[in-house]
């Protein structure tokens, strides 16, 4: 699995605003709903009201490459530049936890 984390920043409240029309536009949930996607969830920082946190796993590149070629990404670059949004990534490849398994609660 690649999961990876996208901070969307903005000013006055525009990636919330962002994050909640690709919510209610429906974008969001035909990406949740293309093939190899395993989770599309936006989160806020506590810390930071100006940025929205999107954590987007795939089951492989190759999903994420044809997510990336898919014609919803016009659409979600569309609302990035309607609300002028500023963006950072991280990208993790998920492994066995191994012994740190033990360390988490069910």
């Amino acid at each position: 699995m690649i999961t990876l984390n996208l901070y969307y920043t903005g000013v006055n409240g525009s990636a919330r605003r962002f994050a909640e029309e690709m919510e209610t536009s429906g974008i969001a949930e035909r990406i949740r709903q293309e093939e190899g996607n395993l989770r599309y969830a936006y989160f806020q920082p506590l810390n930071d009201p100006e940025t929205i946190l999107l954590v987007d796993s795939w089951v492989d590149q190759s999903a994420i490459d044809r997510h990336h070629a898919s014609p919803m990404m016009s659409a979600v670059a569309a609302l990035r530049e309607k609300y002028d949004l500023h963006m950072k990534a991280e990208r993790y490849v998920s492994e066995d936890l191994g012994q740190d398994a033990g360390f988490l609660r069910k």
